[in-house]
């Protein structure tokens, strides 16, 4: 008599979810083919200096700042939008109550695999920092500016080279100022158009690794021909760019570049304002519980005071974010500003640090405070200034 063996199949290990990457992530919800991550952020304390000026005094402050994120999910062609506002109130300083919004839709078209069409709406509201040179005395409040504007563009990739071409267009619009004796002047020498083209071109060396040139310039045009002063502040600009930009494996991605920028203003009183300039948004995962980020913007800006053309803005910031627990996120901020300014011979140094902590309750509770101490010291006589600001919070998302 044969035997038989009778054969059961081996045991099949249980497949394990992979860790997730946040457990204490926005989840979001799903609307079609979008999702959408909606927050809003409240906060309490108290501020040394809320008018940013020597010797100013101190008020308690709150702030409301809600935010909307919304990325497409499609695999061909990309729309994103980026909505974050806020409203700040100081107790016992409501002229210096002020909004602040910043919006933003980019969107992607691809007509080939390697051809694409490139838009952006943008959108802001806010108002002038307290204690910019722009600020006037005698302010029953702040007021308010509105800047929107769109790109359009085309990209077309050969194999590693990568050029594209967009053309860009700005609109901004101040209210009237309010003064405490009741008189108003309407702002409308502030208002302009900025319309400019911007060309780049990059070539992939390696994965992951892709330098570029770019070439900018633009115009801006005033409602007014002569400003409050009587000076004309039309200008032409031109900037240059070289940079890389990365997406390596290891946990470093973004992009960094330098260059030199040139603004020739038509009044021939108004001194050019030229210098070098540095653009980054850098995140580094230095380790799976501590990221750094690097930021740089610059720019140069536009001026009210009689004699002085703009000033070039040149700012500058490392964030250190490191996970104790899961659950409990300290950081530490650290930014310099340098501000040039045409014309007069003026310069402000900015300063700003920070040290934070997130305990992050669940998923949708975060609860934060934060401590911050921003100075600037400036070459023009009685405009330094040194604030100290303390913040409780929290924030709730989806």
């Amino acid at each position: 008599m044969t035997g038989s063996i009778t054969a059961y199949p081996s045991a099949v290990p249980a497949r394990r979810r992979p860790p997730e990457e946040d457990p204490f992530g926005a989840l979001g919800w799903r609307a079609g083919a979008f999702l959408v991550f909606p927050a809003v952020d409240l906060e309490a304390g108290y501020d040394t200096n809320p008018a940013r000026r020597r010797g100013g005094s101190g008020s308690a402050v709150t702030t409301v700042a809600p935010e909307l994120l919304v990325r497409s999910d499609w695999s061909r062609h990309a729309l994103n939008a980026e909505l974050r506002g806020s409203y700040t109130t100081y107790a016992s300083a409501s002229d210096l109550d002020r909004p602040l919004l910043d919006g933003r839709i980019d969107g992607r078209i691809d007509l080939q695999r390697d051809t694409s069409i490139d838009l952006e709406g943008r959108g802001a509201v806010g108002t002038d920092n307290p204690g910019s040179p722009n600020t006037e005395a005698g302010l029953s409040r702040l007021p308010v500016y509105t800047s929107v504007g769109a790109t359009a563009g085309l990209t077309q990739r050969f194999n590693r080279l990568e050029l594209s071409g967009k053309a860009l267009i700005d609109r901004t619009d101040y209210a009237a100022s309010t003064f405490t004796d009741g008189t108003t002047f309407d702002n409308r020498d502030r208002n302009y158009t900025q319309t400019g083209l911007r060309l780049r071109a990059g070539y992939e060396t390696v994965p992951g690794f892709k330098p570029f040139v770019e070439a900018e310039a633009d115009r801006r045009v005033h409602d007014e021909t002569l400003d409050r002063a009587g000076f004309q502040r039309d200008s032409t600009g031109r900037t240059a760019r070289v940079g890389f930009a990365l997406d390596l494996p290891r946990g470093l991605k973004g992009e960094v570049s330098g260059g030199y920028t040139i603004r020739d203003y038509r009044d021939p009183a108004l001194r050019q304002v030229k210098g070098f300039i540095f653009d980054s948004s850098l995140a580094w995962s230095a380790t799976g519980l501590t990221t750094v980020t690097l930021s740089a913007k610059s720019g140069v800006n536009e001026l009210v005071l009689p004699g002085r053309s703009g000033y070039l803005a040149q700012d500058i910031g490392l964030q250190v974010d490191h996970a104790f627990r899961r659950w409990l996120v300290g950081s530490l901020r650290f930014g310099l500003g340098l501000d040039v300014y045409g014309g007069a011979e003026g310069t402000d140094r900015r300063y700003a640090f920070a040290a934070a902590m997130t305990y992050k309750a669940t998923r949708t509770v975060h609860i934060k405070g934060e401590l911050r101490r921003e100075m600037m010291r400036s070459n023009d006589a009685g405009r330094d200034y040194t604030a100290d600001i303390v913040l409780v919070g929290l924030r709730l998302q989806r």
